[in-house]
C-alpha cells in the first residue's frame, strides 16, 4: 500500500531516488540487482526500460510495484513512499496470471471482486473491457482454448479494469509471434491512450521499446543504473508497424543502440569470463 501520506498531484507519478537491491543468494553471498537507480516517470507517460539481460529491469518493477522493497534509497508513487503493494498499481507479467479453472469473464471480474465490487458491478466492468478488447463472445471460455494472443488481451483486460493509474509491464508481449506482437503493442497504445495512466514498460526489444514510449531509458550491465534517457519525439497516435518504416525512427534506433549496445557487450564479455 502507499503510506497514509496524501499523494501530490503536482509529483511525478514514480520516483526512484537513489535506489539499490541487495538479495541473498542461496549460496549465502550477497546480489546486487540494481545499484544507485535514480527514474522519474510523469504523469500520464509511457516509459520503456532497455538494458542487457539480467541487468535488473524487472526489479525495477518490483520496487515500483511494493513487490520488493529497496536496501537503500527511496521509491515514491505520487511523492509518497510505496510501502507494499497499493491498489493503483496494475502489473502484466510475462507469464500470463490468469486462473487456469475460471472462464474468461471470470478472470477479468476476479480484480475488482477481490476489491470488494459487487458481483453485478464487476460483471458488466468486465464485459466492458473483454468487449474493448475484442473478446466479447469469448467469455464462456477458458484459458487453454485461447491463443496465446487472446490470452494476452485477457491479461490487459484484467489490468485495466481496475483503473490503474501506475501500469508495470514485464516483457508482456515476448512469447508472441512477431505478427501477433505488433497488433497487440496497437491495441495497448489504444487502450492506453484513454487511461492517463503512467506506464514502466521492460522490454529486451529496442524498436518495440521506441515504438511505444514518450522516452527510453537505457540500463547499465547489472548491477543496473540508469545510463541514458533518451527522449522519444514521434508523433502520436502511432501505428507501430508505420511508425518503424519512418526516418526519425531509424535515426533514433541507432542513438540509443550506440549506448545499450556497449552495455549488451560487457554483459556478453562477463558470460564469457565466468565460463571459461
Amino acid at each position: 500500500m502507499i503510506t497514509s501520506g496524501k499523494r501530490h498531484s503536482d509529483a511525478p507519478a514514480i520516483e526512484l531516488r537513489g535506489a539499490s537491491k541487495v538479495f541473498r543468494t542461496p549460496s549465502g553471498g550477497l546480489h546486487t540487482a540494481v545499484r544507485d537507480l535514480d527514474l522519474t516517470v510523469e504523469q500520464g507517460e509511457f516509459v520503456a526500460v532497455v538494458g542487457p539481460t539480467g541487468c535488473g529491469k524487472s526489479t525495477t518493477l518490483t520496487l515500483v510495484s511494493g513487490l520488493e522493497e529497496p536496501t537503500e534509497g527511496e521509491v515514491l508513487v505520487g511523492g509518497v513512499p510505496v510501502e507494499g503493494i497499493g491498489p493503483e498499481v496494475g502489473f502484466v507479467f510475462q507469464q500470463d496470471a490468469v486462473f487456469p479453472w475460471r472462464t474468461v469473464l471470470s478472470n477479468v471480474m476476479a480484480g475488482p471482486r477481490f476489491r470488494g465490487v459487487p458481483t453485478a458491478q464487476a460483471k458488466e466492468r468486465a464485459r466492458e473491457w473483454l468487449a474493448r478488447v475484442g473478446l466479447a463472445s469469448f467469455e464462456d471460455r477458458y484459458p487453454h482454448q485461447l491463443s496465446g494472443g487472446m490470452r494476452k488481451r485477457v491479461a490487459l483486460a484484467q489490468t485495466f479494469v481496475n483503473d490503474p493509474s501506475i501500469l508495470l509491464m514485464d516483457e508482456p508481449f515476448s512469447a508472441l509471434d512477431v505478427q501477433t506482437r505488433a497488433l497487440m503493442s496497437d491495441e495497448l497504445l489504444e487502450l492506453w491512450g484513454g487511461t492517463g495512466s503512467s506506464v514502466v514498460f521492460v522490454t529486451h526489444d529496442l524498436e518495440e521499446a521506441i515504438a511505444l514510449a514518450d522516452k527510453v531509458v537505457v540500463m547499465t550491465a547489472g548491477p543496473a543504473t540508469v545510463k541514458q534517457t533518451f527522449p522519444i519525439d514521434l508523433p502520436r497516435p502511432r501505428k507501430v508497424e508505420s511508425v518503424r518504416l519512418e526516418p526519425r525512427f531509424v535515426e533514433i534506433y541507432r542513438e540509443i543502440w550506440s549506448s545499450l549496445g556497449e552495455e549488451v557487450r560487457i554483459t556478453r564479455e562477463r558470460g564469457a569470463a565466468s565460463a571459461a
